[in-house]
């Protein structure tokens, strides 16, 4: 059968491809044809370059497909991404925003954030690299302006806190956050249900509405993507 490509019915951005043996994939049009960040395929489809996204490398994909019913990552936005590492899923964000949206990357790690730089930001004008500590935005506030949406997916003890500090400072009311729990690096001992339940009640403290929680197996165990609206600073 011929590959097509369809717009994905409910986010902007995202896009399903049907492969030559039936099977169907994730892919984001690629910002910069010919080029991949991380070995994924690209296919082309009525004149256009997709990238396909592979879940099992990619939080965001993996939330997707596991049928989260809201992901605010759109067109245009400014996004600010906590724990970017080399840039997989941040690379799949530049493609879903485009060029009038940008995407800044904190990560701690210089490696990752050195691959992050060459495989990414050297050829995506608007994905900026932040050598620095989530824990503390103050260090970065200078770099970093208002922002419509927070991902986060760093491996502290205290995600949800982490989170809720940079959006004080820097995410818009009525922004948006993703959080990926990743329960292990928060306590490899408590039961995962309540290491999930900790992290969305300290959201809720920190004046987010939480819309959804979606686990992310059989991608990622002991994993779970929070959806949350921020209601920071309105009476």
């Amino acid at each position: 059968m011929n590959m097509t490509v369809e717009a994905h019915d409910k986010f902007r951005g995202v896009y399903l491809a049907t492969l030559e043996d039936g099977d169907t994939k994730l892919a984001t049009l690629n910002l910069t044809p010919g080029r991949i960040v991380y070995g994924e395929r690209l296919v082309d489809a009525e004149g256009e370059e997709y990238r396909l996204w592979d879940p099992y490398k990619s939080k965001l994909a993996a939330t997707i497909l596991r049928g989260v019913p809201t992901m605010p990552i759109q067109p245009g936005h400014r996004v600010l991404y906590l724990g970017a590492a080399s840039g997989t899923t941040a690379s799949h964000i530049s493609d879903i925003i485009g060029d009038d949206g940008c995407v800044y990357c904190v990560e701690f790690s210089s490696r990752p954030l050195r691959e992050l730089i060459s495989n990414v930001c050297a050829f995506r004008k608007r994905v900026f690299p932040i050598l620095a500590d989530a824990r503390f935005p103050e260090r970065y506030r200078i770099f970093v302006e208002k922002v419509d949406g927070i991902y986060c997916d760093i491996a502290q003890p205290e995600q949800a806190r982490i989170l809720a500090d940079n959006a004080d400072m820097f995410l818009k009311n009525g922004g948006w956050a993703m959080l990926a729990i990743k329960a292990r690096s928060i306590d490899a001992t408590r039961r995962l249900s309540e290491i999930f339940e900790k992290e969305v009640e300290t959201l809720k403290e920190r004046k987010f509405k939480v819309e959804n929680v979606t686990s992310l197996k059989p991608y990622d165990r002991a994993h779970a993507m929070v959806v949350a609206e921020f209601l920071g600073g309105l009476r």
